[in-house]
C-alpha cells in the first residue's frame, strides 16, 4: 500500500512552511531515519526524516514551494514489492481531494493583475459542489467599490454575521483573508446590517485601521519603488508584535545602573579563564552578566516570573531567559533555560552557540519557543535607552542601553561613573508598577554588586 508523506508540524504553532529542498529524487530508496527534505519555518531551516522505508514513487510538492500547509501531501513512497508507477498514480487522486483550507491568492503581476499559471504549475482541482449555507455569498461593496475578500473569508463573515466591509485585509493588495475575519470576530467586530436595513450614519465609527496596501502604493509614483515580498519571519514578527500591542497593556519602568564594578570583575574573570586548545574556556560579555542578573532578580521576586492566562496566573518554577538576536530579515529569541542555576561561563558559552546557530537559522523550535522573560540589548549599537515590546507568553522584557560615562553624585561630590539605563516593559495584567520597581531594584543590586552573581 502506498505510503503518504505529509508536511510535518515542526512546532505546536506551525501552520505552514516552505519546502526548501528535496534531498532525494523519484526512484530513490529510503529507510526510516533518512533525511529526505529541508523545511523552512518562519524562524529556522529543519531537516525532515523518513519514518518508513520504501521507494520514492512521486514528489508531489516541488522544492522551493512556499506556504505548504501542515499535513498537506508532499510525496508518496512505494512500499517494498509495490510497483512505483502504481503508487505514483495514487498521488494525483490524493492531491486532488478538496481542502477546506483557504486557497492562495494568485501571483500579482507588475500591472496589478493576476498572472495565469505557467505551464509548469499544477492546475487547481475543480471546485466541489458546495451547499447554499456553505457558499461565500456575493462580493461585498463599500461606497460603490468592491471589497476584495477571499471566498472563505466571506463565508466565515457571513456565517458569523460580521460586516466584512469594516475589516482591513492583510492579504496581497489589501485582500481580506480568513485570519482577518477571525481576528475581527475575536475583537468584537460590528455585525453586518440586515438586508434592506437603513445604515445609521450617526453610529459610532469602527476602530481606525491601517491603510490598505493599495492606499499606500497610491501615494507614490509608479516606478519610484520596488516591492520586496515579506518572508515568513517578517510576517510572523509583524503579526506577533501587533497582537502584543493590541492585547497586552504595557507598563514601563526605567533605572540607571553603575557598571564600574561589573566591568572590573568581567575583566578579572576573563583574564583568569583557563585555556583549552589554545583558546580561553569562556569570554564573558556584559550581556551574559545581564542575563544572569535578571534571572537571579526574578528568582528573588517570583511574583514577577509569571505568564498571564484568562483562567489563572502561571507562576514559573525556573527562569528561562530569551535573548533577542538580530538576524537577516528580523530577529529571534533563543532561550537560556534555568538561567538562575547556571554559572556565568555556562551562560556565555551557551549564548555564543545559540547566537551562532540563530544567525544560520539552525535552531530547533524548543530552543526559541516559550521562556519566562527576555532581554533585548541595543547597547552595542550605541542606543542610550529604549522600550521593548513584551513577547507573550512572557510578562516582562528588559531593554538594555549602552554603558557610558556620566556625571554622578557620590557622598555629596560630583564624579564620573560608567552608567547604563535599562527599561523594564511589563504586562500590567500580572506585573504592577510596584512589583516591576521591586524587580528592577533587585536587578540593579546584582549589577552594582556583581560578586553576588558568582555565589
Amino acid at each position: 500500500m502506498p505510503i503518504n508523506i505529509t508536511m510535518p508540524a515542526l512546532s505546536p504553532t506551525m501552520e505552514e512552511g516552505n519546502l526548501a529542498k528535496w534531498l532525494v529524487k523519484e526512484g530513490d530508496s529510503v529507510s526510516a531515519g533518512d533525511v529526505i527534505a529541508e523545511i523552512e519555518t518562519d524562524k529556522a531551516t529543519m531537516e525532515v526524516e523518513a519514518v518508513d522505508e520504501g521507494t520514492v514513487a512521486k514528489i508531489v510538492v516541488p522544492e522551493g514551494t512556499e506556504g505548504v500547509k501542515v499535513n498537506a501531501l508532499i510525496a508518496v513512497l512505494a512500499a517494498e514489492g509495490e510497483d512505483a508507477s502504481e503508487a505514483a498514480a495514487t498521488a494525483g487522486s490524493a492531491a486532488a481531494t478538496p481542502s477546506m483550507e483557504e486557497p492562495k491568492a494568485a501571483p500579482v503581476s507588475a500591472s496589478g493583475g493576476e498572472q495565469a499559471p505557467s505551464s509548469g504549475q499544477h492546475k487547481a482541482a475543480p471546485a466541489p459542489t458546495v451547499p447554499d449555507d456553505m457558499k461565500a455569498g456575493p462580493v461585498p461593496t463599500k461606497d460603490g467599490r468592491k471589497v476584495f475578500a477571499s471566498p472563505l473569508a466571506r463565508r466565515i463573515a457571513r456565517a458569523e454575521g460580521i460586516d466584512i466591509t469594516a475589516i482591513t485585509g492583510s492579504g496581497p493588495r489589501g485582500r481580506i483573508v480568513r485570519r482577518d475575519v477571525e481576528a475581527a470576530i475575536a475583537g468584537g467586530a460590528q455585525a453586518a446590517p440586515a438586508a434592506g436595513a437603513a445604515v445609521d450614519k450617526t453610529a459610532s465609527a469602527p476602530v481606525a485601521s491601517a491603510p490598505s496596501s493599495e492606499a499606500v502604493l497610491n501615494l507614490f509614483e509608479e516606478g519610484s519603488y520596488e516591492l520586496v515580498k515579506h518572508d515568513g519571519m517578517r510576517k510572523t514578527i509583524a503579526r506577533r508584535l501587533q497582537e502584543a500591542k493590541q492585547t497586552i497593556p504595557h507598563f514601563y519602568v526605567s533605572v540607571d545602573c553603575e557598571l564600574d564594578a561589573l566591568l572590573k570583575l568581567r575583566t578579572e574573570l576573563n583574564s583568569a579563564a583557563p585555556r583549552r586548545d589554545d583558546r580561553p574556556a569562556y569570554k564573558l560579555s556584559v550581556n551574559d552578566m545581564v542575563i544572569k542578573a535578571l534571572a537571579l532578580a526574578l528568582r528573588d521576586v517570583p511574583d514577577a516570573n509569571v505568564s498571564w492566562t484568562d483562567e489563572a496566573m502561571v507562576k514559573h518554577k525556573h527562569v528561562d531567559v530569551g535573548v533577542a538576536v538580530s538576524i537577516p530579515g528580523g530577529l529571534i529569541t533563543p532561550i537560556i533555560r534555568n538561567a538562575e542555576l547556571k554559572t556565568l561561563s555556562a551562560i556565555s558559552n551557551e549564548m555564543r552557540d545559540l547566537g551562532k546557530r540563530a544567525k544560520e537559522r539552525k535552531l530547533q523550535p524548543q530552543e526559541y519557543q516559550g521562556g519566562t522573560t527576555a532581554v533585548s540589548n541595543m547597547g552595542m549599537m550605541g542606543v542610550k535607552n529604549f522600550s521593548a515590546v513584551v513577547n507573550p507568553p512572557h510578562a516582562t522584557i528588559l531593554a538594555v542601553g549602552a554603558g557610558e560615562q556620566r556625571p554622578v553624585v557620590k557622598d555629596g561630590a560630583l564624579t564620573i561613573a560608567q552608567v547604563m539605563t535599562v527599561t523594564l516593559s511589563t504586562d500590567h495584567r500580572c506585573v504592577d508598577g510596584a512589583l516591576g520597581a521591586e524587580l528592577l531594584a533587585a536587578f540593579k543590586g546584582y549589577i552594582e554588586n556583581p560578586m553576588s552573581l558568582l555565589v
